[in-house]
């Protein structure tokens, strides 16, 4: 069950001011070693610490493997890749462009494969609105009010 709650849009520069989107509430974010601890609990014959230890070389490599300029294809999880975010107003020509003044940041993309596609978690996610106290702080950030 994915639980969500109701956010107001209230960038009054945008087209879709005032409307409301829902957004999934996260209760927790599991880091390697509680995923291992999850994992061996599924009655693997391996130990939360050799699952751990995979995981964690597994993280070195793709790393390592994207800086070398490839993809990794996790199947039924996510293609990996590096993207590059480019400065705002791009270069007038190949010769006045410099990485200093026109990239501004390196980022990991994943794009979703398999049974985690859109079109696989549409037949399987149910949703379910949650009461969130209605406060512009923790619950309508200014934003375009798209998903995030």
């Amino acid at each position: 069950m994915i639980r969500y709650n109701l956010r107001k849009n209230r960038n009054d520069q945008s087209t879709t001011y005032g409307k409301y989107y829902a957004y999934p509430v996260i209760d927790e974010t599991l880091d390697l070693d509680m995923l291992a601890e999850h994992m061996a609990a599924h009655n693997t014959p391996f130990s939360k610490g050799v699952i751990k230890g995979m995981l964690t070389d597994m993280v070195v490599c793709i790393k390592e493997i994207l800086l070398e300029g490839k993809n990794v294809k996790i199947a039924d999880l996510a293609i990996f890749s590096l993207g590059i975010k480019n400065a705002k107003g791009g270069a007038a020509s190949q010769e006045d462009f410099t990485v200093r003044d026109n990239v501004q940041s390196v980022k990991l993309r994943a794009r979703a494969t398999g049974v985690l596609i859109s079109k696989s978690l549409n037949l399987v996610a149910s949703l379910k609105k949650v009461s969130v106290p209605n406060t512009p702080t923790d619950n309508e950030p200014s934003g375009d009010g798209q998903n995030g």
